[in-house]
């Protein structure tokens, strides 16, 4: 799929002109004849680069551009004015303005092709250049909100899949957080949010669940649905957390009598496949988002498990792709694949490396955790 480039412009000729030029250099091309209109085009889909005529009746270019500012979702898109005007006080208006540059409109079309695709390949360089530089920072200060290997235990054993959307760290954090010999609670949780800003507060949510966890373990208390009450009142009066929630599956092992205590805040169900049924069973929570309100009806479930049982928690990310351009979710289809594969007694790694192929296209950073009772 080519790079998707938003075109403003009120005279029709010009429109058609510049989007037949550019589809026909593989960019994806879609046109608006008002500031109105590219509005509701950007929020039914982020474009890649947006290119505006400055002179429009009702809103101009620079109002236009003034409103992205405005936008934290559009604000960073790259964005060049396209004008028949080459007085420097509008070049320096615009560029005051934060545009990349200005296109001349009589700029021969090989020119003007070009300079679009420096543009668009210059911002993928730089972006790249800003992810290494973050992971290099990340590596060193030993910043991991997903386990690297499996949890060993003498019942249970736990693997993990975490896969990021294109490179880019998200919202999804896992932990495993061993007590002593017998208890041992499995964490899985979601910023709600996109890429490095929800990374970043995946740290935060993961210091309160391990703190939570522990001061109740010391009180005496293994009720996950306590606990995840203690944890939502916490982030609930954090300031510095207004307006970011998470979904979080928090599972307490118990390694001696070989049973699962299972509490939910808005996440998907846990999923149980039975070894003797060869059925899946679905376990859904009812608590609200962390943060969300101060109480959030948290509940629990004990889940009991024979030799060969596997248990599966899963994020968002597992059950959404794209399919012709359209983003879609189905639990029920990953459920399905997920118990063909088990009925064919394959491996984790197997599984994993099966349902995330490259014809599924993913969407979102995903992560699955399968608790197999030995």
């Amino acid at each position: 799929m080519g790079k998707k480039i938003l075109l403003v412009d009120d005279e029709p000729f010009q429109l058609r002109l510049m989007q037949q030029v550019l589809s026909q250099n593989g960019f994806d091309v879609v046109t608006a004849t008002s500031v109105a209109t590219a509005f509701e085009i950007l929020d039914n889909e982020i474009q890649d680069l947006i290119i505006s005529d400055i002179e429009m009746p009702e809103a101009d270019g620079f109002e236009f551009r003034r409103r992205l500012l405005e936008n934290n979702q559009l604000k960073n898109i790259p964005f060049l004015f396209h004008t028949a005007h080459n007085k420097e006080i509008l070049i320096d208006k615009g560029l005051a303005l934060k545009a990349i540059d200005y296109i001349d409109k009589n700029t021969p079309i090989v020119q003007l092709v070009a300079k679009v695709k420096n543009i668009l390949a210059a911002v993928v360089e730089q972006k790249e250049k800003s992810i290494n530089e973050l992971k290099l920072v990340a590596d060193k200060l030993n910043l991991k909100n997903v386990p690297n290997k499996s949890l060993k235990l003498k019942k249970f054993e736990v693997d993990v899949f975490h896969k990021t959307f294109q490179n880019h760290p998200g919202g999804d954090f896992i932990d495993f957080i061993k007590i002593d010999d017998r208890y041992t609670f499995i964490v899985l949780g979601d910023v709600m949010g996109k890429k490095w800003g929800a990374w970043f507060f995946s740290f935060t949510f993961l210091s309160y669940i391990r703190s939570a966890i522990r001061l109740c373990v010391f009180d005496g208390n293994l009720s996950v649905a306590q606990i995840m009450q203690r944890i939502n009142q916490v982030i609930h009066v954090d300031e510095f957390l207004d307006d970011i929630y998470s979904t979080l599956s928090l599972v307490l092992i118990d390694d001696e009598e070989g049973l699962i205590t299972y509490s939910g805040a808005s996440d998907l169900p846990l999923l149980k496949f039975g070894n003797a049924t060869n059925e899946i069973t679905q376990y859904k929570s009812k608590g609200l988002l962390l943060g969300f309100f101060k109480n959030g009806n948290f509940n629990e479930q004990l889940i009991s498990s024979e030799s060969n049982d596997k248990i599966y928690l899963l994020s968002d990310g597992a059950i959404d792709f794209e399919a012709n351009g359209v983003k879609k979710t189905d639990l029920g289809m990953f459920a399905k694949e997920l118990k063909a594969h088990l009925q064919q007694n394959l491996t984790f790694k197997e599984i994993t490396s099966s349902i995330f192929n490259n014809k599924k296209y993913q969407v979102d950073d995903c992560s699955l955790i399968q608790i197999k009772r030995l």
